[in-house]
Parts: C-alpha cells; sequence; structure tokens
C-alpha cells in the first residue's frame, strides 16, 4: 500500500506532464474548425473557470478577500498561456515550448528582486545554461546574434517570461489554497483572451457557430485543463523539487513524439543543442529550488 501511495505523485505528474505536451493539438483541431486561438482559449478556459468554481465553491467565495498580488499573478499566467497557445498554433510546436522553457533564466532575476532570495553561483550557473540554450537555438547567422524572427518564437518567449514571474508571484502568495490560485489562473486566462478579442479575425457570430459544432472538443479541453492542474498539484506538492522538475521533462518527450506523429515536425540539430542546454538549466532550477530552506525554515 505504501508502495502505490508514493507511485501516486509520479503517476499524477507524468500524466499533467503528458496533457500538457498534446494540448496543443486540440488547439490546431478547433483552428481549423474556424474557431481561432484567442477565442478558442476564451472558451476552454472559462469552462475550466466555471468547473473549477463548481468543484471549489468555497476557495471560490474566498477570493472577494484575495490579495492584490493574486491578481498580478492570475494575469502573469494568464497572458503567458495565451501566448503559448497562439504560438504553437503559429509556429513549430517544439520550437516554441522549448523558448518557453527560458523561464529558469528569468526565474532567477526575478526571485531575487521580488522574494530578496540569494543571487548565488548555483543561480548564475542556471541563467548561464539556459542563456546558451537561448543563443544556441536563435542564433542568426546573416545577423550576427540571437534574435527571434518570427511571431511565434516572441510568443514563446514572452510566455516563459510570464511564467517564471507568475510562479515567482505564486511562492510570494503562500497564504493562498491551491485551489484558489488555480481559480485565479483560469480566469486570468479567460481574461487575457477576452481582452484580446477585438484582435480577433474571427466575428462573435462565426466564433459561437464554431464552438457549438465542436462543443465535445471544447469541453473536453477545458475539463481536461482542470484535470491537468489539478494533477500537477497533486503530484508537486507530494514530490521533491529535484524529482519533480525531472518527471516533468517527460512533456518534452511526448511533445517531441506528438508533434512528429501529428504535425510531422522535425527538430534541427541546432534546436536538439540548444533543448539539451535549456532542459539541464530547467534540472539545474528543480536542484536549487530543492536546496532552500521552507518558509520559516532556518537559513
Amino acid at each position: 500500500m505504501k508502495d502505490k501511495a508514493s507511485s501516486l505523485p509520479t503517476a499524477a505528474l507524468i500524466f499533467g506532464a503528458a496533457l500538457w505536451g498534446v494540448v496543443w493539438y486540440p488547439y490546431r483541431l478547433l483552428a481549423a474548425a474556424g474557431l481561432d486561438g484567442i477565442w478558442a482559449t476564451v472558451a476552454t478556459y472559462g469552462i475550466s473557470l466555471v468547473a473549477g468554481m463548481a468543484i471549489f465553491p468555497r476557495q471560490a467565495a474566498r477570493l472577494a478577500k484575495a490579495p492584490a498580488l493574486a491578481i498580478l499573478m492570475g494575469v502573469a499566467i494568464g497572458w503567458s498561456n495565451l501566448a503559448y497557445v497562439l504560438g504553437v498554433l503559429d509556429g513549430e510546436v517544439m520550437r516554441v515550448l522549448l523558448l518557453f522553457y527560458l523561464a529558469p533564466l528569468w526565474t532567477v532575476p526575478l526571485a531575487w528582486a521580488l522574494l530578496r532570495e540569494r543571487l548565488d553561483g548555483a543561480g548564475f550557473v542556471v541563467m548561464a545554461l539556459a542563456f546558451a540554450g537561448a543563443m544556441t537555438m536563435l542564433w542568426k547567422p546573416q545577423l550576427g546574434m540571437p534574435w527571434p524572427t518570427a511571431r511565434a518564437e516572441w510568443l514563446g518567449l514572452a510566455a516563459g517570461f510570464l511564467f517564471a514571474l507568475g510562479n515567482v508571484l505564486i511562492r510570494k502568495l503562500d497564504t493562498m489554497t491551491d485551489a484558489g490560485k488555480s481559480i485565479v489562473i483560469w480566469a486570468g486566462v479567460t481574461g487575457a483572451a477576452l481582452v484580446h478579442l477585438p484582435m480577433s479575425r474571427v466575428g462573435a457570430g462565426a466564433a459561437w457557430a464554431a464552438s457549438w459544432s465542436q462543443a465535445p472538443l471544447v469541453i473536453g479541453v477545458g475539463l481536461a485543463l482542470v484535470a491537468m492542474s489539478l494533477a500537477l498539484q497533486y503530484g508537486l506538492a507530494r514530490m521533491p523539487a529535484n524529482r519533480a522538475i525531472v518527471i516533468l521533462l517527460s512533456e518534452l518527450v511526448v511533445a517531441a513524439v506528438a508533434s512528429y506523429l501529428l504535425a510531422g515536425e522535425v527538430l534541427r540539430p541546432r534546436d536538439w543543442v540548444g533543448g539539451a542546454l535549456l532542459v539541464a538549466a530547467r534540472v539545474a532550477s528543480g536542484w536549487l529550488n530543492a536546496r532552500r530552506p521552507a518558509p520559516g525554515d532556518p537559513a
């Protein structure tokens, strides 16, 4: 029984990572059916928000007294998830995902600035690995410098930075429950997409018709996002950060296989090298987080 209980967090993390590794595909199906990324995000995360509030009504009611910082966290991760969805619709899935994995590059200085965490040698190693990975992937010989040249690349970078900011704020909001934070995040993603609706080329009537015709898929994605969030929270709360971060890297494996089989995408050698450096940065970041004392512990 004990072994079974200890394996549940691992299974939860693998489940959540696998879902995130393939969630781009239903969004592409919805786009092909006439529901662009902005409208699809409103519909799917709107369902997640409604479902989450129904599952956790007490936590939803308490959000009326949530700190202002929670709103900033929801906005940051909301824009991050919207940017990620738009990025994987516009560009290569793995390239966008790997640029999203630049989050450790931003997390270290953000944690220093917002949480007053010490910026030590290990932190600089994490930043150096992530920076080297970005340089490798974004290097442009014709420019003689690394620079994103496609909208999807910019969206992947923006998603990673905003995700890092949101995660740092989550750590600062240590008095909120995981369920409360999830509801704020779902509301933040929905709100970010609603703000961007004027930028959509799809009218409200056409979007409603497409949503109705694809209702099973829209509802399925919305509920899958809730399941993914709860699974990841369950696993992360019960497993050391250095082990969890390695398990979560299965997301890259799932995404690589899915993007090859479902979209015919193949990574270039330079992307493999840059991706390996970003993965190393992510693993080092998890190890660094595991070394930090818990709130209230002696430093």
